[in-house]
């Protein structure tokens, strides 16, 4: 009884005082909507980084004096490390093959070759999560100075890139959930506050009346969480809009949006994300005033 009351008097205040409502409703779905575009440029260049593993690979290229034993010792070392998955001895034949089946329609540039140029080799692959430059890093050092390595071949630089672009996203991606966040709790802080003293001769009639600070609190927290709601519901919907445009309407002449990853539960999160924070900042807001 006492929060059907209580809901009643939220609603009251929103639709009285519906202008300051639109107004923090519309500065929640707008933050809402760039922190939401933020988590999924970082989201989806995640998800594009961790598919390079399954390519990432790195090669041994044996000396042509390299022994039986002196081969099993190599692929033996390497898969004592943890980060390595497997280690392939490909034979230079097999890698002769291979690399015309590369070139296709160029591959009789090697037909004037005569005797077979490349060199046996062994390629290793590492664990999807265990892919990283420490851990390269420390398995070449560990590879080089075995008998019968002629030479260590992986995109080192293409390694950090990758691996220093998805760090940096990560920690702008969180830098910003972070600011806009709290500037989405101010803004809910400071609605409900401005409110609470609009109302203050209502809040002394109810106190004298004998009403406790839970029941004088509870419309608050129902407008806070209305306005953080309402602002989710209005981002989700603008999200939906722009993943809609770059998708099916511009993907074709762009492919590379394409790669634009939506995962189905941030439909859900995105209003519960505006709700919590709208409660919380009425929390906030109420919790801070002597009355």
């Amino acid at each position: 009884m006492t929060f059907s009351y209580s809901f009643r008097l939220a609603v009251q205040s929103i639709l009285h005082e519906k202008w300051i409502y639109l107004l923090s409703i519309v500065t929640i779905a707008a933050s809402l909507l760039f922190t939401t575009i933020t988590v999924l440029s970082v989201y989806t260049v995640d998800s594009a980084t961790k598919k390079l593993p399954e390519k990432f690979s790195v090669m041994l290229y044996l000396s042509d004096m390299t022994s039986q034993q002196e081969r099993d010792n190599i692929i033996s070392s390497a898969q004592k490390d943890r980060a390595v998955e497997k280690a392939v001895f490909i034979p230079k034949d097999q890698a002769l093959k291979e690399l015309k089946s590369t070139l296709k329609d160029s591959a009789f540039i090697l037909e004037g070759l005569g005797e077979n140029p490349l060199p046996d080799s062994v390629e290793i692959k590492f664990k999807s999560d265990a892919v990283g430059p420490e851990s390269v890093q420390r398995l070449t050092n560990s590879m080089k100075d075995i008998k019968g390595v002629q030479e260590i071949e992986y995109g080192e630089q293409f390694l950090s890139a990758v691996h220093s672009l998805r760090t940096g996203l990560k920690t702008v991606g969180m830098t910003i959930v972070m600011i806009m966040s709290i500037g989405m709790l101010f803004v809910c802080y400071s609605t409900v506050r401005i409110l609470f003293y609009r109302k203050e001769r209502e809040i002394e009639t109810y106190k004298l009346l004998g009403a406790t600070k839970g029941f004088i609190r509870t419309p608050f927290l129902i407008e806070g969480a209305v306005i953080g709601f309402a602002g989710g519901i209005l981002s989700l919907a603008g999200v939906l809009s722009l993943y809609y445009v770059l998708i099916f309407r511009l993907s074709s002449s762009f492919p590379l949006l394409k790669l634009i990853a939506f995962p189905i539960d941030l439909s859900f999160a995105i209003p519960l994300c505006g709700l919590l924070i709208g409660m919380a900042g009425a929390a906030i807001a109420i919790g801070r005033i002597r009355y």
